[in-house]
């Protein structure tokens, strides 16, 4: 009999972040993610480690618990995920900037995003605080601190793309473009982007998502198609890798803190919120996710476990 197999006639395109011998390559597959009897998956989905630039004051205890020691710096906070956890990939959540929170300036911001990319050798992602003028000045900022590091920037909406799109092609770094779980939306927004000026090898896209129970299966379906039209419909437009920061969204959820006490039903606090999110970001990696957003370490020990059982 003849294996019935998909002929795709796209390619994502590829895109890397950092330099030197530890950059990463995403996306330059020509399959659905996975399907390596279909196609060539020249890299796996990337896990990166979620750092806030301060303490945060919402993250549950049992994700508070392995970074206690370095809960005020995040510079150590950074050298433990690398050293300690093996992080290959950090994504630093500029909270501190947030008008809503700490609203520190971006000369406050700038002195820890120096720290960060003079003292960490791992390709970084910056993250805003998704406020579309703040994060124009936060991400200027962060383009220019980190020239000649090939970073990665967002969210870029398109509200903000041409300043954030600006500072990325004078800085040649990568551009995390953000929508709204929307197809069309996320098109646009590229087409907006390459008019501009940035480089289809600078694009990431970021479709947004959400948690399990909370979102799930509409992402995936976003993500599905998202992939379909640039595997098999020809939409070059649509061709690119994309970034899920799932852990902000997971560790929200009610089902993640709810006390013991309250509800015994569902399990232990710790397990409940690991089971979330590694099963939440099984499931984008799954839909075609290149670059998951994780914060606890054995999170990620489990996702690299499911990650080499699917490479073979």
């Amino acid at each position: 009999m003849e294996e019935l197999k998909v002929k795709y006639t796209g390619k994502i395109k590829e895109v890397e972040i950092g330099t030197g011998d530890k950059k990463i390559k995403v996306g330059g597959e020509n399959c659905f993610n996975f399907h390596n009897f279909e196609g060539e998956i020249p890299h796996l989905p990337v896990i990166s480690f979620e750092v806030p630039d301060i303490q945060p004051n919402d993250w549950p205890e049992s994700c508070i618990e392995p970074f206690k020691d370095v809960l005020d710096n995040p510079v150590s906070w950074c050298k433990k995920c690398v050293e300690e956890f093996g992080a290959e990939v950090l994504t630093v959540h500029l909270i501190s900037a947030d008008p809503h929170g700490a609203n520190k300036s971006s000369d406050e911001v700038r002195k820890t995003v120096e720290k960060i990319v003079n003292n960490v050798d791992v390709p970084l992602l910056f993250w805003g605080v998704d406020n579309e003028e703040k994060d124009v000045e936060i991400l200027r900022m962060v383009a220019e601190v980190c020239e000649g590091k090939n970073v990665a920037i967002g969210p870029c909406i398109d509200k903000n793309y041409k300043q954030i799109g600006a500072a990325a092609i004078g800085y040649k770094h990568v551009v995390i473009a953000s929508t709204p779980i929307d197809v069309n939306l996320a098109k646009q927004l590229n087409i907006l982007l390459m008019e501009l000026g940035v480089p289809e090898e600078k694009i990431i896209i970021d479709p947004t998502t959400g948690g399990l129970g909370y979102g799930i299966e509409y992402t995936y379906s976003v993500m599905e198609r998202i992939r379909i039209a640039g595997l098999l419909q020809q939409d070059d437009k649509l061709a690119f890798p994309m970034i899920c920061y799932l852990s902000k969204e997971v560790w929200k959820t009610k089902e993640v803190t709810i006390p013991e006490s309250l509800e015994p039903n569902l399990g232990k606090i710790k397990e409940r919120g690991i089971t979330m999110e590694g099963i939440t970001a099984t499931l984008l990696a799954l839909s075609g996710a290149d670059i998951l957003v994780i914060r606890h370490p054995e999170t990620v020990k489990l996702l690299t476990e499911f990650l080499s059982e699917m490479k073979k």
